[in-house]
């Protein structure tokens, strides 16, 4: 049965479950499908884990959602414990990876314009990128697929081939650069993976100009690759601003923009905000989801406040 009433956006394949365990989904006639797409690189821990279940009854019977108009103690606790395990010292919290990727962007620019140089809006990115769905994330990654019929593209944002060295040190050298954004390992791109070596070369040049460069691991970040992020396989390649999703939540919609001090310094109350994300059921989940992809016991009978 499929509806009338939905926009067609999505090539949907015939299939419809109504029931997952571990690596495995149900559909509604019974048969049985080894899950090998995992929302999306999203449900890292597979289908109705026992410690992401509890976590999210043991929450739901507390407090679904306040404003972040008042303290979110889930926030606090989720951000100590990313910033603890990276660079970062700042976290945002949101519902998607296209917004983490927004509030970084957002992020970027603010930086720049907070200490008295506004024109320095320039975002490079690469071919074969993927940000997000949004308007600036389609802009950020330059796809002329996702482009089309969106209007004019939006300024102050640059595509350069990953391997076009001499082009890209062109480039970052221009005093209207803000930022570089990148994925340490392309998902859309092919599963292409950077090198040390062009991590590095990222790093230094980004320094030398005074850019602040922004990592997208939304698909990588959260133990994919073997460490939490995958440029903690290279050592001096942090960067300065990094969106993350996807498995932070193992399937539950959550994300965070998280940022060093002072990459973060221009993001003054009123500068950006959001109705839902951080709430305290996703900060449950995302808590126990964040235990285990550190290798923390995956006891079903816990405290959320004792994670």
């Amino acid at each position: 049965m499929t509806s009338d009433h939905l926009m067609t956006v999505y090539n949907r394949a015939p299939l419809a479950f109504v029931r997952g365990d571990g690596a495995w989904l149900y559909a509604e006639d019974g048969e049985a499908y080894l899950d090998c797409v995992g929302g999306i690189a999203t449900n890292a821990l597979g289908h109705c884990h026992p410690l992401m279940v509890a976590a999210l009854i043991e929450q739901a019977g507390k407090l679904w959602h306040v404003s972040n108009m008042f303290r979110i103690p889930g926030q606090e606790q989720l951000a100590e414990r990313l910033t603890r395990a990276c660079f970062a010292d700042r976290a945002f919290f949101a519902n998607t990876g296209s917004e983490a990727v927004e509030c970084a962007l957002k992020t970027a620019r603010r930086f720049h314009a907070r200490r008295g140089a506004p024109e320095r809006i320039d975002v490079i990115g690469f071919a074969g990128s993927f940000h997000g769905r949004t308007y600036a994330a389609i802009n950020a990654s330059g796809n002329p697929d996702y482009l089309d019929g969106f209007g004019p593209r939006l300024p102050g944002y640059v595509q350069i081939a990953l391997e076009d060295q001499a082009g890209f040190e062109a480039a970052v050298a221009e005093p209207s650069v803000a930022a570089v954004i990148v994925e340490p390992v392309q998902g859309e791109g092919g599963a292409r993976a950077l090198s040390a070596a062009d991590l590095l070369r990222l790093r230094r040049l980004c320094d030398t100009h005074g850019v602040l460069l922004i990592h997208d691991e939304v698909q990588s970040g959260m133990g994919r690759t073997g460490r939490l992020f995958a440029h903690q396989w290279v050592e001096g390649t942090e960067p300065d601003i990094m969106a993350v999703a996807k498995a932070l939540g193992a399937g539950f919609p959550v994300a965070a923009c998280l940022a060093t001090e002072t990459a973060a310094s221009g993001m003054t109350p009123g500068a950006h905000g959001t109705t839902f994300g951080g709430n305290p059921l996703a900060m449950a989940v995302a808590i126990a989801a964040l235990s285990s992809a550190q290798g923390r016991p995956s006891d079903t009978h816990f405290s959320i406040s004792a994670i």
